[in-house]
């Protein structure tokens, strides 16, 4: 490879990477759409944040991305839930699964539930100012319960659902039957105002039943968020809420935020690649590589010619295989050898004793026509029997290639 070809590699190379920075500088940059409250979101808006300092205070946690109709039953997990985390999701849960959350509560598990929690705020009896509004309108001040705590003002409260709307909703009409709603079965014996305005207007709530269990609610799901928590002292407050009272993990509902459809490998390893900077440099030094493999593989110019060789002659063949005999001392056996190649030359196989050897040679010297085959054979038996050195091996050569000329058809030597 030439080295002007190698430097426009190198090049190539330095601008893939400094175009693969470039663009993940611009991606980070980029404003943030995703306002779910989620711990798979890691912009300003999502609540990776929560999820992280759980986990590095180490605290068993866990992202559910089914649905709750199994919760309280649930035993596929080492760890039983001990807390449920519900963020404002924007789908709400079905009542089946507002029963398993309440009797995840009587049987001793806590629920943290944010805005309206995908029906669980309602499910206990309240509901946030806010509940039918998509962007808040006001903040409101709120008092601080320790004066080392400086929070922020809240986006919404918590009110009291009025007393008509819940006595209707103990009803429910299923299969023609009217049956107790299961949200109105059992209702809390204590309530808690862990936090509140300045008018004493409850914004964030602890529900108590007994057995353990309770559910808090915070009207403002932007306690959760990633701004929120890196920027106040909102972590303080918030991760004492979260902390289970027994043993097992912190469940955070991703199922009803949208992430409940699980995807493959491949799909994962492909949006990582299109997605972040480090998977752009890897695919740019990928394409640099490929089109770096398909220069070179093309050869310009006429191409060159081969080298021809010259193949031995069975004559040269038998001098290097006796030489190769003689320095090793073995002139017995290189005879031995010389003899059976002529034997297998003339179509016969397998290997003779050298008492086998001579009788064959007697008949082979009956075959021959000619004078010079006859004496070339007798010159073979002669020095299979007679001791000598190293130009034994060579005669005995020299005699199976004139026996082999003898024996030749005539055809082959006038095509040779």
């Amino acid at each position: 490879m030439s080295r002007r070809l190698e430097l426009g590699f190198a090049l190539a190379l330095a601008l893939a990477v400094s175009v693969a920075f470039v663009a993940g500088s611009r991606g980070t940059n980029a404003p943030p759409f995703d306002f779910r409250t989620s711990t798979l979101v890691s912009g300003p808006q999502g609540s990776r944040a929560a999820y992280d300092v759980l986990a590095r205070l180490r605290v068993a946690v866990e992202r559910r991305r089914t649905a709750l109709f199994d919760f309280a039953r649930d035993t596929t997990h080492r760890a039983a839930p001990a807390v449920l985390v519900v963020l404002d999701p924007p789908r709400s849960l079905y009542p089946a699964e507002l029963a398993q959350v309440m009797r995840f509560v009587r049987a001793g598990g806590r629920v943290v539930a944010a805005g309206s929690g995908g029906g669980i705020t309602r499910c206990v009896g309240w509901r946030t100012k806010n509940e039918e509004v998509f962007f808040p309108r006001d903040s409101f001040r709120v008092v601080s319960p320790a004066r080392s705590l400086t929070l922020p003002p809240v986006a919404d409260f918590l009110k009291p659902w009025r007393d008509d709307v819940a006595a209707e909703s103990r009803l429910r009409v299923r299969g023609g039957q009217v049956e107790e709603d299961e949200c109105a079965t059992v209702p809390p014996t204590a309530e808690d105002t862990l936090l509140h305005l300045t008018d004493g207007r409850p914004a964030v709530l602890r529900l108590h039943w007994r057995g353990g269990g309770s559910v808090t609610l915070v009207a403002d799901p932007g306690y959760f968020r990633n701004r929120v928590w890196r920027s106040t002292d909102v972590p303080y407050f918030i991760a004492p809420l979260l902390m289970p009272a027994r043993q097992g993990s912190v469940v955070w509902d991703e199922y009803h935020q949208g992430f409940g459809r699980g995807r493959s490998m491949v799909g994962v390893v492909m949006g990582w690649l299109v997605g972040t900077p480090g998977g752009w440099v890897i695919l740019q030094l990928v394409g640099v590589l490929v089109v770096g493999l398909a220069v070179a593989a093309v050869r310009f110019g006429p191409a060159r010619r081969g080298v021809t060789t010259r193949r031995r002659s069975p004559l040269e063949h038998l001098e290097a295989l006796a030489a190769g005999l003689e320095s090793a001392a073995g002139v017995d056996t290189a005879v031995a050898l010389i003899v059976s190649g002529l034997r297998r030359r003339l179509g016969r196989t397998g290997l003779l004793r050298p008492d086998e050897q001579r009788s064959w040679l007697a008949a082979l010297e009956l075959a021959l026509p000619s004078a010079a085959g006859r004496d070339a054979v007798r010159r073979l038996q002669r020095l299979i029997t007679q001791p000598g050195g190293p130009e034994r091996a060579l005669a005995a050569a020299q005699a199976a290639e004139d026996v082999w000329e003898e024996l030749r058809p005539p055809t082959t030597r006038a095509a040779s």
